[in-house]
């Protein structure tokens, strides 16, 4: 019997899908590989087809695989829009979630600072980005795609002796036209998650 999660995200694939696959891929955007779409997602190759979502060639039924879904759901033409990157606080409807996004998204990183610093180059081996962007703020920052058109700038301040080391998320301009909300809090608890994955199998 099908999980609640492996229906939505046949739910959700069915919506992605009903303008045709060439329509997908080129919103996506993505590239065909042996029948799927593929594209980067959280630092990994992430297959669609009609049923099933995929990362690194094993089936994803949970969060991921949902996030992904939803992604692929709200594919439009449009181009992503970089500036000016929004905190989550200051997107509509995002009061009730900001607790556990400032818990899941960015205090979660404050341990790793001084590895994701040093692993920077590293990082940007699995996901696509750049390091310290122009006019990014804090000490490093990192400006990543999880999602081909939903960018994170993430801002890093390091410990010193007078406060602690701290990690800011903030979203691409128009990154609620590729996703809603509560899938945007996702993306981002789901890149903490792999950048905390990635610095710890590189130690």
């Amino acid at each position: 019997m099908a999980t609640n999660y492996e229906k939505i995200i046949r739910e959700n694939l069915t919506l992605a899908y009903k303008e045709g696959e060439k329509r997908l891929e080129e919103t996506l955007p993505a590239r065909r590989e042996a029948g799927q779409l593929v594209f980067t997602a959280f630092g990994e190759a992430c297959s669609l087809g009609h049923e099933t979502i995929a990362f690194s060639g094993k089936i994803d039924a949970g969060p991921k695989g949902l996030i992904a879904s939803l992604y692929a759901a709200h594919s439009n033409p449009g181009p992503l829009t970089l500036e000016p990157f929004k905190a989550f606080k200051d997107l509509t409807g995002s009061m009730p979630y900001q607790g556990a996004f400032t818990v899941n998204s960015e205090r979660v990183l404050v341990p790793h600072v001084l590895k994701l610093k040093e692993k920077g180059e590293l990082l940007l081996q699995s996901f696509p980005g750049e390091i310290h962007p122009a006019g990014a703020a804090g000490d490093f920052s990192l400006l990543l795609y999880p999602l081909p058109k939903i960018a994170l700038l993430l801002v890093f301040y390091l410990p010193d002796e007078e406060f602690p080391a701290s990690a800011t998320c903030l979203f691409s301009s128009n990154a609620l036209s590729f996703m809603p909300l509560d899938g945007l809090a996702d993306v981002a608890e789901y890149t903490a998650k792999a950048l905390i994955g990635l610095v710890q199998n590189r130690s």
